[in-house]
């Protein structure tokens, strides 16, 4: 314990010392007084009391809520049986008037006592535990205040002896040997700090405080009732559970509230959910501050409340809320206030939720509550109190004037209250299992199990400190409960989970609906085996978020100054996807896959490739095809007509070989077409550059020849020995093997491969042919170009020789024609995306080809087949007028 509380709790020692011994001579006068002793006096074993016997403490004990002066331990228990203190303004010039409590008995609470006084006597009379021991009890009213409480700690720590004696025959301590209480939070831990500088023992039965599990500042605390830690914990769960992310909070301004709500808070926090406002009160704060917290809660957008108070300070917060109209909201309630009776006449709290202590069944424990004789009323000053307004009749002369007076037809089997209700006993049973809890720990410290019987010495000298020993260790079962603490003095964490539906009368009653065990594995904590009924009557879930969920598809994002539950829905970018709910980001497909529309699942991209089952395909295939069959026919043309004049003088081996190139040429645009593979890639190119050099050189030839023959014509000339019909051949054949160790070298260091083409365009997979080495492929090319520009320019200069036998201008034509089309293919290859790459070389192939193919076969085949007059030598031999 620190400094400053030692000093504190030795200040409120001298001066509560002082008020105690004055309280033993006053009479407060409203029948519960807080003066109290006990009588401890006991001689050895078998002797009965006499004159020898020696009195260790007497004191006056008629104005306790309820006490045992014949125990051989006595147990002391703390109960807010009032729920409130009076409150005198001091003028420190007068004796301050005695602490005294005010207000109408908490029939509950009244029951919690009674409960303790149940379960003493049961103890009493057991020949299991304590056997030979009676245990005496002193019960005091604290009525949830902290100096009385504080009043009443010390009370129990000195006894309030007026006579005290020294022999080896009496008690060795007139303290009590632990303390069955208080009925919350900040009473417990005041009342701990006091009576744990005398190692005396606690046990509450609904301090639920997460702090006082700290070791180190309450080594005295145990409970029965699980700490808000666990409670926290399980409310955070099932806001979760449900889709609540956007929630208010409201708390009391306590150790209870404070603490709690702190623990909800940080484990909300964890679960992902969002608090719009926190607000705090008290039954003792100023009217208006209840008056804010309920406008906060009008005014809010949050559906769902948390409200972790005690039940005297929820009642004053549902008043107020049920004076002006609210919006509807879904409660969701701590164990504080959600299992109290009287709070359900608050409709506007129907459908309600929450945690409670689980429901118990105490055998004997009704008939001991209702077993009230009028004598046993009327010496009890509390009891009197209860009878009198639970009946509204008064007990004596000096009761109010304007009660009747009790004529014995009262009959408390009748009473509808909390006291007379044991149908939904829950913090009873934690009274209960609490005084079981300290019994079975004095048995534990004075007495010893034999082979025939258990013996307990009662005149040992125990102290309180023992039983403090041996309450950390207590592990049994009663009446089914098991009762057990652990390190931190806490029981198994284990709650029920409660709803309050309409009933058919139109009143709220409590129903079980669920369960939930802190024990049990993460995921399985949960058991909702009822269904829920909502707020106003409602059978489906409240939604309760400060923006909708986020469909697949879309990604969250923050708005700005706002929590994180509050965002925007933002579709996720081009190429990526989100397949959950409310996904904070999205994620990029594969690479070979694409995001289908709604962007939630990715698809394999669709494979494109120029195919001849496309439009486009089976176009340029059928002008390929064409093209083939028109060379064909030409080759048959000319051979059918090989003898005649036109297809002599133009070199017939030449053009058959020319016509064979062409074919050839056709041809092989088909292999661009289709889906590309291994020996596709490398026949296309290898074939297309091998055969339009074959045609070139053709061509090439058929230039050279026709300028070699008008030379041949000039005097002295015998240069057509040096081109003959075999020099004609190497030229065709060199130029082609030129080409083709180009091809094989391209093949053999980095031939073209197929491969998938992922970045032209993002959502589709081009399937293309890729060169290997980009220097084979315009070395192939450039090899081409550079024949069909010097065909041209040979072409050229044969232009103006006699027409009717020069065919060097329709090569100038095709020539031209040719060179037209491989420049422009150039920029149009390397622009053109995807398939239509290999349509426009397929288009530059067919073009050029038709080209030769007009210009040079076409004029002759019109002659052939209709101009046969023109097919003669005599025609072919002839001059152009100019040249005359």
């Amino acid at each position: 314990m620190e400094t400053s509380d030692l000093c504190i709790n030795l200040i409120l020692a001298l001066y509560f010392f002082e008020m105690n011994l004055a309280v033993t001579m006053n009479d407060s006068g409203n029948g519960l007084k807080q003066s109290a002793g006990y009588t401890q006096a006991k001689t050895s074993a078998g002797v009965s009391p006499n004159a020898s016997s020696v009195i260790c403490k007497l004191q006056d004990t008629t104005r306790l809520p309820a006490f045992s002066n014949d125990g051989d331990y006595v147990i002391g228990g703390i109960f807010s049986i009032h729920t409130y203190m009076y409150t005198v303004m001091n003028n420190y010039t007068t004796m301050p008037e005695l602490l005294r409590c005010t207000g109408r008995i908490d029939s509950e609470e009244l029951s919690y006592s009674r409960a303790m006084i149940f379960a003493i006597e049961e103890i009493n009379n057991s020949t299991k535990l304590l056997p030979g021991i009676r245990l005496g009890y002193q019960i005091h009213d604290s009525c949830a205040s902290i100096p009385m409480t504080v009043k009443v700690a010390f009370q129990l720590t000195n006894g309030l002896d007026k006579v005290f004696y020294t022999n080896s025959n009496c008690s060795p301590s007139h303290m009590v040997m632990a303390i069955v209480g208080g009925s919350g939070s900040t009473p417990s831990i005041t009342m701990s700090r006091i009576i744990g500088l005398f190692n005396i023992s606690q046990v509450s039965h609904f301090a639920t405080c997460a702090c006082l599990s700290n070791k180190q500042q309450y080594p005295n605390f145990f409970r029965t009732i699980p700490s808000d830690h666990f409670q926290a914990d399980a409310l955070a769960k099932l806001v979760k559970q449900f889709g609540w992310t956007w929630i208010g909070a409201v708390r009391s301004d306590s150790d209870y509230g404070n603490n709690g709500m702190a623990s909800f808070l940080k484990a909300a926090y964890k679960e992902g959910i969002c608090v719009e406002y926190s607000e705090s009160f008290n039954r003792y704060h100023p009217l208006s501050r209840i008056q804010r917290v309920a406008d906060v809660i009008r005014r809010s957008t949050a559906m769902v409340v948390v409200a972790f108070s005690s039940f005297g300070d929820m009642r004053l917060l549902l008043e107020e809320l049920s004076r002006q109209p609210s919006p509807p909201r879904q409660w969701v309630g701590s164990e504080g206030w959600i299992i109290y009776p009287d709070l359900r006449r608050f409709t506007i709290c129907g459908g309600a939720i929450g945690f409670g202590i689980p429901r118990s069944v105490i055998p004997g424990l009704r008939d001991f509550l209702l077993d009230l004789s009028p004598a046993e009323v009327a010496a009890s000053p509390v009891l009197t109190e209860f009878w009198e307004d639970a009946f509204n009749c008064s007990l004596g002369k000096s009761s109010a004037t304007d009660k009747r007076l009790c004529d014995g037809t009262e009959d408390i089997h009748n009473l509808q209250n909390p006291y007379t209700d044991t149908s939904q006993l829950r913090a009873t049973n934690l009274v209960y299992k609490g005084v079981y809890a300290v019994a079975h720990a004095i048995h534990n410290a004075v007495c010893q199990e034999t082979h025939s019987a258990t013996q307990c010495d009662k005149l040992s000298r125990t102290e309180s400190k023992q039983v403090l020993t041996q309450l950390k260790k207590v592990n049994f079962s009663q009446n089914g409960y098991h009762v057990s603490f652990d390190a931190n003095g806490d029981p198994v964490a284990k709650y029920e989970l409660v709803n309050w539906p309409k009933s058919k009368s139109g009143s709220l009653e409590l129903v079980t609906v669920g369960y939930y065990d802190a024990s049990l594995p993460v995921g399985q904590e949960f058991n909702i085996n009822k269904k829920i009924t909502w707020l106003e009557g409602r059978t489906h879930v409240p939604v309760s978020v400060c923006s909708d969920s986020c469909p697949p598809g879309t990604h969250k994002v923050l708005q700005k100054g706002k929590p994180i539950c509050c965002y925007d829905c933002i579709p996720c970018p081009e190429g990526e996807i989100s397949n959950d709910t409310d996904s904070t980001d999205c994620f990029p497909c594969p690479k070979e896959f694409w995001p289908n529309a709604e962007r939630d699942t990715c698809f394999p991209k669709p494979v494109e490739f120029l195919s001849f089952s496309e439009v486009l395909g089976i176009i340029l295939a059928a002008f390929s095809v064409c093209g083939a069959f028109l060379s064909i026919i030409i080759a048959i043309v000319f051979f059918h007509h090989r003898t005649s004049p036109i297809v002599r003088a133009n070199n017939s081996e030449l053009s058959f070989l020319l016509l064979f190139s062409l074919t050839l040429c056709f041809l092989c645009s088909l292999t661009f077409i289709g889906a590309p593979s291994e020996w596709s890639c490398m026949l296309r190119h290898t074939a297309f550059g091998i055969t339009f050099v074959l045609c070139i050189s053709c061509v090439l030839g058929k230039t050279i020849v026709v300028l070699m023959a008008f030379k041949a014509t000039l005097p002295g000339s015998n240069i057509m020995k040096w081109f003959g019909p075999l020099q004609q051949r190497m030229t065709v054949v060199s130029f082609t093997l030129i080409q083709v160790l180009i091809c094989t070298v391209w093949l053999v260091v980095s031939p073209p491969f197929p491969m998938k083409n992922l970045t032209t365009y993002k959502d589709r997979i081009i399937l293309e042919c890729a060169l290997g080495s980009t220097l084979g492929f315009w070395a192939v090319l450039g090899y081409i170009g550079l024949l069909a520009v010097f065909c041209f320019v040979l072409a050229v200069l044969a232009r103006k020789l006699p027409d009717n036998f020069n065919e060097a201008k329709f090569i100038t034509f095709s020539m031209l024609i040719f060179c037209a089309v491989w420049i422009t293919f150039i920029p149009a290859y390397v622009s053109s995306p995807g398939k239509f790459t290999v349509a426009v070389e397929i288009f530059a192939i067919l073009a050029s080809s038709f080209g030769l193919i007009l210009c040079i076969f076409a004029p002759k085949c019109f002659i052939i087949l209709f101009k046969p007059e023109m097919n003669t030598k005599k025609h072919l031999m002839g001059k152009n007028p100019h040249w005359d």
